[in-house]
């Protein structure tokens, strides 16, 4: 049987990050933009790496999620959605891995385009959609003894993730997890002006 995740080996434990909520004090300080950022990531991503940015599809299939993503999304035990995993790299880096939950009730009309995305961003299309609203943000600390081999590499230090509940209109809702490698911290400490 398939694994739910290609990218961790468990559920992960996260908290509700509501302003002044202390869910992500603990992050380092320069990943806390990162975490909070209220617009497109991908953008942001773009920006930072111009030219050289590029999204990598890890995964994606029709699958069970994880049983706290079926909860958040109101689907019944055992109902399949569209699970995507991505890696957003500069060139051959790795900066953020992405884990995207889609239920089929969310696929109808002008939204089954998030069904064919190849490799395009889903934040690309998300962020340019008027009724696109943020329900419900999340934050966790990622050990390494929760992710699987091979995934990404980010050494023994822990990692930084945000989760997104967002809403496209009425019962349009989907999951949208971005989590932040160390990678991403170093290449943002080389751009910033001395």
């Amino acid at each position: 049987m398939k694994r739910p995740s290609q990218l961790f080996t468990r559920p992960l434990r996260w908290r509700r990050a509501c302003p002044g909520s202390s869910a992500s004090a603990a992050a380092p300080g320069e990943l806390q933009s990162w975490l909070q950022e209220a617009g497109s990531l991908t953008l942001r991503l773009r920006r930072l790496c111009g030219d050289s940015f590029r999204l990598v599809v890890l995964d994606q299939a029709w699958q069970k999620p994880f049983a706290e993503e079926a909860r958040l999304l109101r689907l019944r035990p055992g109902q399949r959605a569209l699970v995507r995993e991505v890696s957003l790299q500069d060139t051959d880096r790795p900066l953020v891995v992405a884990r995207s939950i889609i239920p089929l009730h969310t696929l109808h009309g002008a939204d089954r385009r998030l069904a064919r995305l190849g490799n395009r961003p889903l934040g690309h299309l998300l962020f340019a959609d008027p009724r696109l609203q943020r329900l419900d943000l999340h934050v966790t600390r990622v050990e390494p003894a929760q992710r699987l081999a091979g995934a990404f590499d980010s050494g023994s230090a822990p990692i930084w993730g945000r989760r997104s509940l967002y809403s496209l209109g009425r019962d349009h809702t989907l999951l949208v997890a971005e989590f932040f490698l160390p990678e991403l911290m170093q290449l943002t400490a080389r751009t910033l002006p001395p």
